[in-house]
């Protein structure tokens, strides 16, 4: 095994919570150093984008249909930008406020960064093409680099680049030494909420898998550290465009003329940061070349008539409190749920699986449910877990019965002892083919299989809220005693993120104030 692959089976095994321990962090809130959500490039030219909240867009459930494409100018993009990794709403308590944003994050901390690398299309690129940063506060974007490149021509016209990267720090101030994985949890739910938007203009979203970490780190500029004060460290660069394109898509041709020093000096976010030895050493370990997974068809999901999409994406939250009373849902919504997740969400083999803890459900026992979302791992998963397991088929193929019990007081256990995991309709979590995975694909693969999980993530939180529900994603969860409930003994499948949906409770003390007002 490399020396890349042995740091992360540490660092995993390392940072579970158990009932004898939590995963290291500080322990408290040291609010005097709490980072700044958003980042910001001092000295850059900042362009205003102009707000799409009137803009009209398309019923939710038809964002799986041909819609027509939308040209690529100053106003779709903002609307791309505005309704995927845009402020939502602004939430205040008394002389406290904070912004929600489109995509879900692990305690609001925001770690996710977005660039816009654009043909010339604006005119202030002066006819150049041009590498923005996206500001969320302002919704506008900082000018960072411009340059001339001949890498357009290989793409459909109105094509265009989007770049995620991170900021650990931020879930490091308050998660510790497990922050890494909420982290890319959260690049997830960056990366789905960016799906939908993009589907919202009828526009289509690749991820490039055949890039060095070490490329796209160049592109961004990110590697230019005199002008940093925190790490930040690329993810993943999407292709926006009218058509799909190939994931194995060269970007050669665009780094071959790229200044040599980018503009501004990027915010300081705290005075001081805390240091966890283990944090950078698992940045290093998973920045390595990705190894091209198998392609296959986006899902596509055929829904009931509903709210039209923008107001899905504004409303969604994440609630803290899940009324059980209040909680019982219909096997219709249920099915709508896990329908939409039920198939590739990226256009990769699917490697997470949904484990279901069904508490509320009607015309559905309470117990253990599996969602096999694919089928290449079925007899592994029955061979790895309790023989005394079902595996009796529902109604919704490939979601099987294990076993029938009541398992709200389990599910709270394994979630921390969070009651939303027990007075839902149900929870979740989610269960991936791990150690094959890293083995087959090496270490750059640990990222990608907690990017696919913040995925379903992000369009179990937009399912729900179209049919007038609610959902929270649960990262603090207890890993093996997840394990230990369905008799896996190995790390060939583990539990990287949990969910739960059901009605949840509204704190009226709480005020909402509309993004942008000040516009």
């Amino acid at each position: 095994m490399n020396k890349n692959l042995q740091t992360l089976f540490f660092y995993h095994e390392d940072t579970k919570h158990s009932q004898q321990k939590y995963a290291r962090s500080v322990g408290y809130m040291d609010w005097a150093t709490q980072p700044d959500p958003f980042r910001s490039y001092n000295g850059a030219k900042n362009i205003v984008l102009p707000l799409a909240l009137e803009n009209t867009t398309p019923p939710y459930h038809l964002l799986d249909s041909d819609l027509p494409c939308a040209p690529l100018v100053r106003e779709s993009l903002s609307q791309l930008l505005q309704f995927s990794m845009g402020i939502a709403v602004w939430k205040v308590s008394g002389e406290s406020s904070w912004a929600l944003r489109c995509n879900a994050s692990s305690g609001n901390l925001q770690p996710t960064e977005a660039y816009v690398i654009l043909p010339p299309v604006l005119e202030e690129q002066n006819s150049k093409s041009t590498i923005f940063h996206y500001t969320p506060k302002n919704h506008g974007l900082d000018i960072l680099a411009e340059f001339e490149t001949s890498f357009w021509d290989e793409l459909p016209d109105g094509s265009f680049l989007v770049g995620l990267s991170s900021i650990s720090w931020r879930e490091v101030w308050k998660y510790g030494e497990r922050a890494f994985r909420y982290t890319n949890l959260d690049a997830g739910h960056a990366m789905q909420a960016l799906t939908i938007s993009a589907k919202m203009l009828g526009w289509k979203l690749t991820r490039l898998d055949n890039i060095c970490d070490k490329d796209l780190n160049y592109l961004l500029g990110l590697k230019q550290e005199n002008r940093f004060f925190e790490s930040e460290i690329a993810d993943m660069l999407l292709v926006v465009s009218t058509e799909n394109v190939s994931s194995s898509l060269s970007i050669e041709s665009l780094l071959e003329n790229l200044p040599l020093r980018y503009d501004g000096i990027a915010n300081k976010l705290s005075s001081k940061m805390q240091e966890w030895e283990i944090i950078p050493k698992v940045e290093n370990a998973t920045s390595v070349m990705q190894v091209p997974q198998k392609s296959v068809q986006q899902s596509k999901v055929l829904r009931e008539p509903t709210m039209e999409s923008k107001a899905v994406i504004i409303n969604r939250r994440s609630v803290h409190v899940m009324e059980a009373e209040t909680s019982l849902i219909t096997k219709k919504q249920f099915h709508t749920i896990l329908k939409s997740v039920y198939g590739s969400l990226d256009g990769k083999e699917n490697s997470a699986h949904l484990v279901l803890f069904v508490h509320r459900v009607e015309e559905y026992k309470e117990g253990l449910y599996i969602l096999v979302r694919n089928s290449a791992d079925k007899e592994a998963l029955k061979e790895h877990t309790y023989p005394s397991f079902k595996w009796q088929e529902s109604e919704l193929k490939n979601l099987f019965l294990l076993e029938e019990r009541d398992l709200r007081v389990s599910s709270k256990a394994v979630s921390c002892s969070q009651e939303i995991a027990s007075d839902g309709a149900f929870s979740l979590g989610m269960l991936c083919s791990f150690s094959d995975q890293l083995q087959a694909h090496g270490a750059h693969r640990y990222k990608e299989l907690h990017w696919e999980c913040g995925a379903i993530g992000q369009q179990l939180y937009l399912e729900a809220t179209s049919i007038g529900l609610k959902g929270t994603g649960i990262g603090c969860f207890l890993d093996d005693l997840v394990h230990n409930m369905l008799g896996l003994r190995d790390n060939r499948f583990q539990t990287l993120y949990h969910f739960t949906v059901g009605r949840g409770y509204t704190d009226s003390r709480i005020q909402t104030r509309v993004a942008y007002e000040n516009r």
